[in-house]
């Protein structure tokens, strides 16, 4: 069973970059849709962004689109969240997540955290004003 580990969570000032990394374990993750996930506390975990199993498509929410970039390196059995001009809206426990492996269409991104089976515990991003 695929394990998940976030790092790169810190406290930077708003205006300030991130780059969160994710990194799996315990089997590929070359053909699982991956995405990252967002929860503040007390409330729902909330969509940040997915990346189709080769790349071929990504998407974003509208929250942090034109800030936000969500990759992957299959090769290294890893992805990445490149978070730009933070603000402390962006404050948040950050979590990357992976479907079960499939093969069918290669452009698979998906929004809802229900469709993700494996989770990891997630790292701390905090942006101070």
């Amino acid at each position: 069973q695929v394990q998940l580990v976030e790092s790169g969570g810190t406290l930077v000032q708003a205006g300030g970059s991130l780059r969160l990394s994710c990194a799996a374990s315990r089997g590929s993750i070359s053909t699982n849709t991956m995405a990252w996930f967002r929860q503040l506390p007390g409330k729902d975990r909330e969509f940040v962004a997915a990346i189709s199993r080769d790349s071929a498509a990504a998407v974003v929410a509208d929250s942090v689109q034109g800030r936000f970039t969500i990759s992957r390196d299959n090769a290294k059995n890893m992805m990445y969240l490149q978070m730009n001009s933070l603000n402390p809206g962006d404050t948040a426990v950050y979590f990357c997540a992976a479907t079960t492996p499939y093969s069918g269409n290669p452009y698979f991104v998906e929004k809802d955290p229900s469709s993700y089976a494996y989770w990891g515990q997630g790292t701390q991003v905090t942006v101070s004003s």
